[in-house]
């Protein structure tokens, strides 16, 4: 069972991260508008599964933007 969760797990972040880098391509606006929505119930579906399979509640930080990657605190 665990096996499986983390098989969706991957999934799930694999589509996210093919979401995000389709997004930073040339689209049309119902391209967009259909793969942000992608987008938002691949991140739900990822919530839920961890959620679910990691109950002690881990959280990822923040996605970072290419011009505050290289920055130090």
């Amino acid at each position: 069972m665990l096996d499986e969760d983390f098989a969706r797990i991957r999934a799930h972040r694999n589509n996210i991260h093919r979401y995000r880098s389709l997004l930073k391509t040339r689209l049309s606006d119902l391209e967009r508008q259909f793969i942000e929505r992608r987008l938002s119930e691949e991140s739900s579906a990822l919530e839920v599964l961890t959620s679910k399979t990691f109950p002690m509640g881990f959280t990822l930080p923040p996605q970072s933007s290419p011009a505050t990657a290289g920055a130090v605190s």
